[in-house]
């Protein structure tokens, strides 16, 4: 069926169209991909074998949904992507506010419109593009936003009275007919308004100052809700909980592999920043893990959540601080640091609600624990482990780089020294060459030297080294040196 040769009823009924409910349509489609192993919903990833499972069943169910999780859990990425599994046009009656089915109409002006046109009724076609309504539901929100209200200025220019429904002005959700209906933070929604929802969600009917009008409004809504907010916003009220057919708990990525492809899928970097800095593959690992510490972390809100979006600026602003460098140096590429991850310190504090203990630390000393929790939390993953009790003179495997300190009194590694500068001061301590040789001899030589400074900084949580941060970069000691240092 070739839409630009359809322009009239007639036309259309030519062509065999027949209607269907979008949640028909969503079904349907949805059946044939799931038939065919075309994939659903790309893009969303960690949802594989939980959230996805569950939406696919709503969607065959022809539910409406809620989905319920912490800020950053995709779930309005979620809704957005339901558009793919529309019809990619559907036919409307030219000039109709609310998208009228033209073998379906349901407004006073499809009616009237078809009644003296008849088959010659002008046709119109709606991409599945915009067929997407989305509200974020704030306090303000009214009824007339939502639903409609009657119109003073078009009863004037029409000369009609207040009771004629012409004069009706309709709101986002009539317009929306035959679209997907989003509504984000529902629980921010007046309970007034919400109640307003429950004709509409059930029976199809729409009330606008003292008019009836049975409109059955064909539509798939879209709820999404911080658990969070049934205690500090507001709730959704029992009724309309009842009238939405299922709900969906969505979840953070459960290993530091689907983190990092989330990160590398939204972080906005240019193809400039790409060619000058090269990340380590452990560096990516590091970033990712932050975030994990910090949905444990004693110092953060966790049922508040910690975005997956603080790793995503986290990851622009790390490449950015090694780009700065480059760029300050004259440099064409540089290879990221460890050190580097003192800038991503802007991206945490701006996206973690902190408990009391947390504020009286410190945004930034909650930010540079956690950078410390998860160069921890990796350091056994390729190292030997670090024991908490030693017995006293046995050797162990980092016995030779601690004494060195101890024989040199450690080194200072600035922020923006040049790479060239940075390898000369990680290579004069032997002991860690000797090292990498023996737990990690298939090391990519890029990676050499960041692995070199996370030896330091693991040694460093493991209080065998100490570290202290001044304002051009970082000084490494050992323990007892420092110690001494501040006496």
């Amino acid at each position: 069926m070739k839409i630009e040769n359809i322009n009239t009823l007639c036309q259309l009924k030519a062509a065999g169209y027949k209607s269907q409910s979008i949640k028909d349509e969503l079904r349907n489609n949805l059946r044939e991909k799931i038939k065919t192993g075309k994939p659903v919903f790309e893009g969303v990833h960690g949802f594989e074998n939980t959230v996805i499972p569950e939406l696919e069943r709503a969607i065959l169910s022809r539910h409406n949904i809620n989905l319920l999780g912490l800020r950053g859990q995709a779930k309005t990425r979620l809704a957005r992507k339901m558009i793919e599994l529309l019809d990619e046009y559907i036919p409307f009656v030219a000039g109709s506010e609310i998208n009228d089915d033209p073998l379906n109409p349901i407004s006073r002006f499809a009616k009237d419109l078809i009644a003296e046109k008849g088959e010659e009724t002008p046709i119109s076609w709606l991409h599945r593009s915009e067929r997407f309504f989305e509200k974020l539901a704030t306090p303000d929100v009214t009824v007339a936003d939502l639903i409609g209200d009657v119109d003073p200025i078009k009863a004037a220019n029409l000369k009609l009275s207040y009771a004629d429904d012409r004069v009706i002005h309709f709101g986002m959700i009539p317009r929306a007919n035959r679209c997907i209906f989003v509504i984000n933070e529902l629980p921010d929604l007046q309970a007034r308004i919400q109640v307003a929802l429950f004709n509409i969600l059930q029976e199809g009917d729409i009330q606008i100052r003292g008019f009836k009008l049975r409109m059955p409004l064909d539509m798939q809504f879209v709820f999404t809700a911080n658990p969070e907010d049934y205690t500090n916003r507001g709730s959704i009220v029992t009724p309309l909980k009842d009238r939405i057919g299922s709900q969906i708990l969505t979840h953070y990525p459960e290993t530091v592999e689907i983190a990092r492809t989330i990160t590398e899928q939204e972080a906005k970097l240019d193809a400039t920043q790409s060619d000058i800095v090269y990340v380590p593959s452990l560096a990516r690992d590091i970033l990712e893990q932050i975030s994990f510490e910090a949905r444990d972390s004693e110092y953060i809100d966790n049922k508040s959540g910690v975005s997956a979006r603080m790793s995503i600026t986290a990851f622009e602003n790390l490449i950015s601080t090694a780009e700065r460098r480059a760029l300050k140096l004259g440099a064409d590429k540089t290879i990221l640091r460890l050190s580097d991850f003192i800038g991503i310190i802007p991206a945490i504090t701006g996206k973690v609600e902190l408990v009391y203990e947390g504020e009286q630390e410190g945004a930034a000393s909650v930010a540079q624990h956690l950078i410390g929790s998860a160069i921890r939390t990796l350091f056994p993953t390729l190292l030997p482990k670090i024991e908490k009790l030693e017995k006293q003179g046995e050797k162990t495997p980092y016995s030779d780089v601690i004494e060195w300190f101890f024989a040199e009194s450690g080194f200072e590694l600035l922020d923006d020294c040049s790479d060239a500068d940075y390898q000369s001061i990680l290579d004069e301590i032997k002991p860690l060459d000797i090292l990498l040789k023996k737990y990690q001899p298939q090391l990519d030589k890029k990676d050499h030297y960041f692995l070199k400074e996370f030896i330091l900084w693991g040694l460093v949580e493991y209080k065998k080294l100490s570290k202290d941060r001044f304002a051009k970069g970082h000084e490494f000691k050992d323990m007892y040196g420092s110690y001494i240092s501040k006496l």
